[in-house]
């Protein structure tokens, strides 16, 4: 059978049965009235959010269509004769946006309506919550796996132009970068807001119904979690993919006695096999009430190592039909066993399993300053790792197979993106569930249970955050190497100035981003504050529970926030490779490309880190530990955890997709530069 229909058919397979694991979560328990009404006012908040920013997107989508079509498609700069009769390369651009967005939009839809029926699940016992959640989180992996499938299978095999099959990861990596920093900017805004005035100032607990920003709140984990997490992981599925078959197109990674063809779709059809993998491994998680974190983890352990297993058997078998090197069955091995490594490297820095944790919330005893520092460091000292691990698996990927063996591992490393993503993508329905909990006045029980889940939620989505990061420097390295290949530049001599300009560039690339990143969201925490604290003073009875908070308002100032100030973040991205490019040439681009990928990954580790070790501290500490809630090392821990939200889930986490797409920035408007 042909690959590409083996791969379509594996696609609609994933869409398939996340449809019916949706349907089987629609049928659960929605709870009493006062619990549908507080989930009601999240699904709103979280759609109007949504509409708002796609249609603000819209516009740039329409205008990169236009560019791409008149300078790369028909080349109008030159006017040289091109015998394209359509755009292909906006048309795929145009496809690749479509589908980020979609996976986004569909991931959300779910989760916004899962996050009622975990609650009334966690009523009822730890697993069936736990069932619940993570199925949600299954539908939106395999919703990604599923479209990113589809869509690279279909534009490859229409249009048979790795050129224009780039124009898709483009699409997907520009709507990811922006959906990635709205995302992260509203509902970090909205945390800070909640915590600040709420858990600081006024002693009440965190998700309580007098706290006006906590719709804002539960609204925020959904758009910024959930479908800015979407998009993102779609953009580096998609892009590992296109990467492995760039380079084998454009001849850069050519091995001896191998089937070129079969080398085109080895990629595809390893993505395929993980799909499958991932499905099956779905059916392994369970676990029983009172479970700690570490059974907690291994119940979702034993469904990711399942689907891996299940990925080498399959990969060695394609690998033995398709009569290609057995190296490349070792290169997928390394990027399984690579991914492992960086995503439990996360879970041990970020968990309260773990030392590094508890020796960041016993800082609280001397108060937040300590905190701040001790989190700080332990990002930085947890960078080492994965550093190494990522090194060694460039190492020997080309070792084994040239710098195709290095897009191939970041492959390997997605293959099962399908369940890893389901493990991240479940934690902000669990924490959605613990604030429907507190606000509908639940049982204490049902707290604790969603807490617990909640917590995991938080180490699996550090795991899921060092799988994207290291999948990213392995795929921006392939798209570098694509991109060498495509211009005709070799090497990129440090000696010549030119490089060692665009070198500098690079590295001050993912400062600068993630400066505006940060500021962007203390800006808008700054009014969520203000407001926060106006309702308090200015609406009688609020703190008493005797009159009602003004959601709405809060929910508007996270969401003015967020669109006005994601614009220049995602524009930069966008803008900075093609004028370095152009104004100082194709190898000054080359070392932007460089020095990007070194700072970006190193710089997203440390802020990943050092957010999740902030956030599981505060949490230890509300567990009962040094004081529990309501002590000065519980208010020490909100300052830490507060500088950590947008560590964590806006700037961190969107260093990653920076990397990926000024690298197939540079490669589609590579004719430009030449």
């Amino acid at each position: 059978m042909d690959t590409k229909l083996i791969s379509l058919i594996c696609g609609a397979i994933a869409i398939v049965f996340a449809i019916f694991l949706a349907l089987n979560i629609l049928k659960k328990d929605k709870g009493n009235d006062t619990i549908q009404f507080i989930g009601r006012a999240i699904q709103e908040g979280s759609i109007a959010f949504l509409s708002r920013e796609y249609r603000l997107l819209s516009g740039f989508v329409i205008l990169m269509f236009v560019i791409l079509a008149a300078l790369i498609d028909y080349d109008l700069l030159n006017k040289t004769d091109i015998s394209r009769s359509i755009p292909s390369t906006a048309i795929s651009y145009l496809c690749g946006a479509v589908g980020s967005a979609l996976a986004g939009f569909i991931g959300m839809s779910i989760a916004v309506r899962a996050n009622t029926r975990t609650t009334v699940q966690a009523m009822q016992g730890l697993n069936p919550a736990l069932r619940v959640a993570f199925n949600s989180g299954a539908v939106m992996g395999l919703c990604v796996v599923g479209i990113g499938l589809i869509g690279v299978t279909t534009i490859y095999w229409v249009f048979e132009d790795i050129a224009i099959v780039a124009g898709f990861g483009l699409g997907a990596s520009s709507i990811a970068l922006f959906a990635r920093v709205g995302g992260g900017i509203y509902t970090k805004a909205a945390d800070v807001g909640a915590d600040l005035v709420g858990k600081i100032e006024q002693g009440i607990p965190e998700d309580d119904p007098r706290n006006p920003a906590t719709v804002a709140d539960n609204v925020g984990d959904n758009v910024g979690d959930v479908a800015g997490m979407g998009a993102d992981l779609f953009e580096s599925y998609v892009g590992s993919i296109i990467a492995t078959i760039a380079l084998t197109a454009v001849g850069a990674a050519a091995l001896n006695n191998a089937n070129l063809p079969d080398m085109l779709t080895l990629p595809i059809l390893v993505a395929s096999i993980g799909i499958i993998a991932s499905i099956i491994g779905t059916f392994l998680v369970r676990t029983g009430e009172g479970a700690d974190m570490g059974k907690l983890l291994w119940s979702l352990r034993i469904g990711i190592f399942g689907a891996g297993i299940l990925v080498l058997i399959g990969t060695f078998i394609a690998i033995s039909i398709l009569n290609l090197p057995t190296e490349l069955f070792w290169v997928v091995l390394i990027g399984l066993i690579a991914g492992q490594i960086i995503g439990t490297a996360s879970e041990y820095y970020t968990s309260f399993e773990y030392g590094p944790t508890k020796d960041v919330a016993k800082q609280a005893e001397t108060g937040p300053a300590t905190v701040i520092i001790g989190g700080l460091g332990l990002g930085m000292l947890s960078t080492f790792l994965p550093g190494i691990v990522v090194v060694i698996a460039m190492w020997l990927g080309h070792t084994l197979a040239d710098t195709y063996g290095v897009a191939l591992a970041a492959v390997g490393m997605l293959s099962t993106l399908g369940i890893t993503l389901a493990t991240d993508a479940y934690g902000p329905v669990a924490d959605n569930a613990g604030g429907i909990a507190e606000q509908a006045k639940l049982d204490p029980k049902v707290r604790e249970r969603t807490d617990a889940l909640d917590s995991l939620g938080n180490t699996t989505a550090a795991t899921g955050k060092g799988f994207a990061i290291g999948s990213a420097v392995l795929t921006a390295l392939a798209l570098l190497a694509a991109y060498s290949a495509t211009t005709g530049v070799d090497m990129f001599n440090l000696m010549d100035i030119k490089v060692m300009m665009g070198l500098l560039i690079g590295s001050m690339m993912p400062f600068l981003f993630a400066a505006l990143t940060m500021q962007a969201v203390g800006r808008a925490a700054n009014a969520m504050v203000t407001e926060v604290r106006r309702q308090f003073r200015e609406i009688k009875g609020l703190l008493e529970g005797e009159a009602d908070a003004d959601y709405a308002r809060a929910v508007d100032i996270s969401t003015k926030g967020a669109m006005k100030e994601m614009v220049l973040p995602g524009l930069l991205a966008v803008i900075a490779p093609i004028i370095v490019g152009v104004i100082l040439g194709p190898e000054a681009l080359g070392g932007l490309l460089i020095g990007s990928i070194a700072t970006g990954f190193l710089f997203a580790i440390m802020m990943a880190n050092s957010g999740g070790a902030w956030d599981n501290a505060k949490k230890y500490i509300e567990a009962g530990n040094l004081g529990g809630k309501g002590s000065d090392e519980h208010s020490a821990a909100v300052v830490g955890d507060t500088v950590g939200d947008p560590f964590k889930d806006t700037s961190g986490p969107a260093l990653n997709i920076l990397i990926k797409l000024m690298s197939i920035v540079a490669l589609v408007f590579s004719p430009l530069f030449l």
